[in-house]
């Protein structure tokens, strides 16, 4: 290797699932001997991706490993723990230098050195937002993976034992004691992810085919295959491949609930907490929604949409969504290009007909709402359809006769389906940003600036 060129070296990288790396390697004219120098500083430097650096930094240290031979292991030999009094030889040789990894990797473990804006957050002992969180798991993983000599697969007591740590350095990251689950979970599936790049990797292979693919998740493929041992929880038509009966109950008494004209909504809160994981994970499997929303129905009511929406920003959607209307209302009405909007001049009628400061002030909140799109000059049928038949898939409103205060409807739909009956144009909006949320759907880019003008208030990102 010390002697490659920069075309072998790119070659090397093509050959272990590193192809996005080619480039900046030969911008930065890196050979074998290069390649071999390198420290983690001028990784990170040259590889963005933390999965990627971690693999790469595997792949130089077992050659380095390889080159220096086997003094270091016959050394482990001779000086092992009696633990151990087996006789090492043949059979049991792979499985003692296992276990004796796995001791000296327990008891030598210790927290990465975090970045200094993570320490910055950290010293706070406050619980971090979500992209903080993801670094936080970002680090962790990589550092996991110098720890276990670049194996992308930790057994649960090595994910244990981080944790363990991250919560006993940062208490305060332990929220409401179930700190620990959460934080495992995340960990896990940052791992997860970091291996998806070599899913096609010989030994990526072997382990599906030791450990079984993908077993206790939800399957992306399909939601109506049925094996021995799943829980069915949609009657006898579509099973849905859960973790665990305790979860099929849960579900199973959801849809009950569902069905009754009075509920318990406090029984529904909980068990809607409990069911969050599998819900998530279904949602970030692009799950069609029509399965999601037949295992969770109540995320057809408005309550439970926003309350979803909290769970995954700390924002309450509605409150907000109100606070804008309020100071924006008249800014809006005034502008000069919506002047003579049809929905500017259906108002403009209709506030003739009344008197009452409630109904005005409803009426001229609806036309606010409804002219958003024309004022940032955007595709207004991608955001409401008034008086009109909803003809596009992702979330948009449909609203009928908007101001008319006994006949006015207000609904929300996804893929030319109804979701959800709103009450007013406030609880309308409210749902429409939640929903792009909630069911991780894209913002189409004829709508754009609207839901990033609403957004950046919500989430007071910036100043409007």
């Amino acid at each position: 290797m010390e002697n490659w060129s920069v075309d072998e070296v790119c070659n090397w990288l093509r050959q272990r699932n590193l192809g996005e790396l080619v480039p900046k390697f030969r911008e930065e004219e890196v050979s074998g001997a290069a390649l071999l120098a390198l420290n983690d500083r001028m990784v990170q430097q040259l590889v963005k991706k933390i999965g990627h650096q971690a693999v790469l930094m595997d792949l130089i240290n077992k050659y380095q490993q390889q080159k220096s031979g086997l003094g270091s292991v016959t050394y482990c030999c001779e000086t092992a723990s009696p633990k151990f009094p087996e006789v090492i030889s043949g059979k049991n040789l792979k499985s003692f230098f296992a276990r004796y990894k796995t001791l000296q990797w327990t008891s030598s473990y210790a927290l990465p050195d975090f970045p200094y804006d993570v320490k910055c957050i950290l010293a706070e002992k406050k619980c971090p937002e979500h992209s903080m969180r993801i670094r936080i798991i970002e680090f962790l993983q990589a550092d996991m993976t110098k720890y276990l000599e670049g194996s992308l697969y930790p057994n649960s007591q090595q994910y244990n034992i981080v944790v363990s740590a991250l919560l006993q350095a940062y208490p305060f990251l332990d929220e409401d004691g179930n700190g620990f689950l959460l934080w495992k979970r995340a960990l896990k599936d940052r791992f997860k992810y970091v291996r998806r790049p070599i899913e096609d990797d010989e030994q990526v292979l072997r382990n599906k085919c030791k450990f079984g693919h993908r077993r206790g998740q939800i399957r992306k493929s399909s939601f109506a295959e049925n094996k021995p041992g799943d829980v069915q929880v949609q009657g006898e038509e579509e099973p849905v491949h859960l973790e665990g009966s305790a979860m099929g109950v849960h579900i199973k008494w959801l849809k009950r609930e569902y069905m009754k004209t009075q509920r318990n909504w406090k029984e529904v809160d909980n068990r809607m907490n409990v069911t969050t994981e599998i819900r998530r994970k279904m949602i970030s499997d692009k799950a069609p929604l029509k399965d999601i929303l037949r295992l969770f129905p109540f995320l057809r009511c408005p309550y439970q949409l926003f309350r979803e929406f909290q769970l995954l920003t700390h924002m309450d959607i509605y409150k907000k969504i109100v606070e804008i209307l309020e100071i924006y209302s008249e800014n809006i009405l005034s502008l000069y290009v919506v002047r003579n909007n049809p929905i500017n001049i259906m108002l403009q009628e209709n506030l003739k007909r009344h008197t009452e400061e409630d109904i005005l002030k409803y009426m001229k909140t609806t036309a606010a709402c409804l002219l958003l799109p024309d004022v940032f000059g955007d595709d207004s049928s991608l955001f409401a359809a008034v008086n009109e038949e909803v003809k596009v898939v992702t979330p948009v409103l449909e609203v009928k006769n908007p101001f008319n205060v006994n006949s006015c409807e207000f609904a929300l739909y996804i893929e030319r389906e109804e979701l959800a009956q709103l009450d007013d144009c406030t609880m309308a909006l409210a749902a429409l940003v939640a929903a792009f949320h909630v069911f991780d759907i894209p913002c189409p880019k004829r709508i754009h600036r609207t839901l990033n003008f609403l957004e950046s208030l919500v989430f007071e990102v910036r100043s409007p």
